[in-house]
Parts: structure tokens; C-alpha cells; sequence
């Protein structure tokens, strides 16, 4: 199998999970995932991220998280930033997601981090996804 954008194919299957109700989704490791990981882990999208070693490699499973109603904690996730399209904003024009509400994932030269983190940091970069 053949993937051209690893992180559509995360993304994807994070919601995949939340709307089959799974507790949690696993997929081939890598370290930008696992950085995006740590955002949605730290900004409270998830309940938490570990990697663990697979049958080829490793695997990156996250622990999903939902509401007392078993409705998930993330309302709508989508990839900004395409292997055809790259987009990328200086540190000036990071977008705020739903006012606020949402996060933004910045892929900087400092790493990766929230659109809130390189605002503060005066970064800008590469525009990964936006999480509601």
C-alpha cells in the first residue's frame, strides 16, 4: 500500500475512529505524527499518545477522547497544507481556527507547534491541518 500523504492518512484515520466510537486508533509511527500527536495530547483533542513497537517498525496509537454523551472532544479535523499544494503563512498570518476555538498545527523551523505557540514565538511555516 502506497501512501502519498501520511498525514491525511492520520488524520483520516482519527476520524474514522471517533465516528466508529473506537477508544483508540493505531498507525505506522512516525516522528511528525507523533508531534501532532503531542499537540492534539497537550491541547486536550486526546486523551494520549504512545508508540509502541509494531510487527514492521513501530506503531503510534492514540487514545481517543469523548464526552460524558460519548460524543468526541474533536468536532472536525482537516488538512490544510497537500503534498500538491504545500501552503505555508508567515509569522504574522497564522489563522485562528472557529475564532479561537480550533488549533492550528504549524509545522516551523523551530518544530512543530500550535498556530498560538508560532504567533507567540513570531514564527511562521508550513500549515499542517486545522482541529475543531
Amino acid at each position: 500500500m502506497s501512501l502519498n500523504d501520511p498525514i491525511a492518512d492520520f488524520l483520516t484515520r482519527v476520524r474514522n475512529g471517533l465516528q466508529a466510537d473506537h477508544d483508540a486508533v493505531v498507525m505506522p509511527h512516525s516522528r511528525f505524527k507523533t508531534e501532532i500527536a503531542r499537540i492534539l495530547s497537550e491541547q486536550g483533542y486526546v486523551e494520549g499518545y504512545s508508540v509502541e513497537p509494531g510487527r514492521v517498525g513501530q506503531e503510534l496509537r492514540l487514545t481517543l477522547k469523548y464526552t460524558e454523551n460519548r460524543d468526541p472532544v474533536i468536532s472536525g479535523m482537516e488538512r490544510v497544507s497537500k503534498p500538491g499544494r504545500r501552503q505555508y503563512v508567515g509569522a504574522g498570518e497564522v489563522p485562528k481556527v472557529q475564532g479561537g476555538m480550533g488549533t492550528t498545527i504549524v509545522s516551523t523551523s523551530r518544530g512543530v507547534m500550535t498556530g498560538h505557540e508560532a504567533r507567540k514565538a513570531g514564527v511562521g511555516g508550513e500549515l499542517v491541518a486545522k482541529v475543531w
